[in-house]
């Protein structure tokens, strides 16, 4: 048969996109917007917010819980 699946990664990039535009007017984004905002999982919005400070384009305040925040390079 036949395997019909996306490549690990490959919807992501327009989606961290839409998660670099919700700084956009603001200074800090919590993980619980871009829940909200793009309509996925804690464990989801994590990882695009993990991705976005690997590439520099983010910086993570806090460790853990409800204290981490996000801010713009």
């Amino acid at each position: 048969g036949y395997w019909v699946g996306r490549r690990a990664g490959a919807g992501s990039v327009p989606r961290r996109k839409r998660v670099l535009a919700l700084f956009d007017g603001r200074t800090e984004v919590f993980n619980d917007q871009v829940q909200t905002a793009l309509g996925v999982s804690d464990a989801t919005a994590t990882r695009y917010l993990d991705e976005l400070e690997k590439e520099g384009k983010i910086v993570q305040v806090g460790s853990t819980g409800r204290g981490v925040i996000y801010k713009k390079k």
